[in-house]
């Protein structure tokens, strides 16, 4: 797709009824780079968790939350990084580029319970979408269905918590800032995501094929999810240890 240069060319995919820095682009990549990825994507990487299964790249964090240093494979690169440089997406964070990609598959009724990311990471996660759809549910970190939160312009707004943003496939979501730090995300496990509408979903208007979901249902498949991050500490030890780092 054609895309609009530098952080300020981000803010035409802000999802406006989100607080800030919620920002949704449809058809991020194409169909064939889609399956040209999940053919890449090593089958003897996966860890097996008892509600889904994932891959860490270029290793997993050390126990103080340091990243072995290396370069992540090209398949995941190519060519979803260099978009992410046009839109400006890492530019403010400290390597001021991704350099770690959690993989997860959530085959249908698989989910996660809400939670953050934590501070291992630079406020920014950047998350392409791969094969199904579903509802990534946003919540407070509070009991309040209404969080409060400043515009840009200095007035306060109100958005209406909990909601959902639909994740299609080859879709991109990008959280940065607060909505990264004040927000909680996770994905209900079940096998359809229901009720399906301007009024339930922040990113309807934002769809690239809202006629999928015409009947206001979802029905899920196996999805796979890339989410890049910039792990803020980094060791120059690779070359040594990281072998002892993968799994």
């Amino acid at each position: 797709m054609d895309l609009p240069n530098g952080r300020e060319g981000l803010e035409a995919f802000r999802i406006a009824s989100l607080p800030p820095e919620f920002y949704y682009i449809p058809n991020f990549i194409t169909a064939s780079e889609e399956a040209s990825i999940l053919d890449k994507i090593p089958a003897n990487r996966w860890i097996t968790l008892s509600h889904r299964r994932l891959q860490t790249h270029p290793s997993t964090l050390t126990k103080t939350n340091t990243l072995l240093g290396a370069p992540l494979p090209p398949y995941l690169l190519n060519p979803i990084t260099e978009r992410f440089k046009k839109l400006g997406i890492f530019d403010a964070t400290p390597h001021r580029q991704p350099n770690h990609v959690l993989i997860n598959e959530y085959r249908k009724g698989e989910g996660i319970m809400p939670h953050e990311d934590g501070a291992a990471y630079a406020p920014v996660v950047a998350t392409v979408s791969l094969g199904g759809s579903l509802c990534l549910e946003i919540t407070g970190k509070g009991s309040a269905a209404v969080d409060e939160a400043e515009s840009r312009s200095g007035e306060e707004e109100k958005y209406a918590l909990p909601t959902r943003i639909l994740q299609e496939p080859r879709s991109l979501l990008v959280t940065r800032g607060a909505a990264y730090g004040e927000l909680l995300h996770g994905i209900a496990a079940v096998e359809a995501d229901e009720g399906l509408r301007g009024e339930t979903v922040a990113n309807w208007g934002m769809l690239g094929d809202r006629g999928v979901y015409g009947e206001g249902r979802n029905e899920r498949g196996t999805r796979v999810s890339l989410t890049y991050r910039d792990v803020l500490k980094v060791s120059g030890a690779a070359s040594k240890v990281l072998g002892m780092g993968r799994r």
